[in-house]
């Protein structure tokens, strides 16, 4: 599983030209899930990124977490997180798990944030979607699941 965070003042995802999802400040977060990924991993990366200390307090520096500040999170999926481009100039889809895998876990990832107090907007799974958000900063910092696994320094 791979999570992109943005920092964002505010997101949207449009299908169709329906807006489906919108947020004010908070984090635009893109998802992409591997095929030997589970309910467990999705919920661990999602009390990682509502928790993960991104938004300045009163000083400034990263001393606020998404709960922190009730901040917001547009969850979008996006399969290419996992491309592979070691081989050639177009990329390789082979490491993002197929669509009935990856639609339950996007849903489980989501729904784990909201569990953790955040409020969620999500784009829509399989769609083509224009994504747009307004950087804060810019923050983006990127988890997979090996980053919840490696010891601190």
């Amino acid at each position: 599983m791979r999570v992109v965070l943005q920092r964002v003042n505010r997101a949207s995802v449009t299908v169709d030209n329906d807006v489906v999802g919108e947020i004010g400040p908070g984090l635009l977060l893109l998802v992409g899930i591997a095929p030997d990924d589970d309910a467990a991993l999705a919920e661990r990366m999602a009390r990682k990124c509502a928790e993960m200390r991104l938004f300045a307090a009163d000083g400034g520096g990263f001393e606020r977490s998404l709960v922190d500040i009730a901040g917001a999170a547009l969850v979008v999926p996006q399969f290419t997180l996992l491309a592979d481009v070691r081989k050639g100039r177009r990329p390789s889809f082979i490491d993002a798990a197929p669509p009935e895998h990856a639609a339950p876990l996007v849903e489980r990832f989501a729904e784990a944030l909201q569990s953790a107090g955040v409020r969620v907007a999500t784009g829509r799974f399989g769609a083509k979607m224009l994504v747009e958000s307004v950087n804060d900063g810019p923050v983006t910092i990127i988890v997979d699941s090996a980053s919840l696994e490696r010891p601190r320094r």
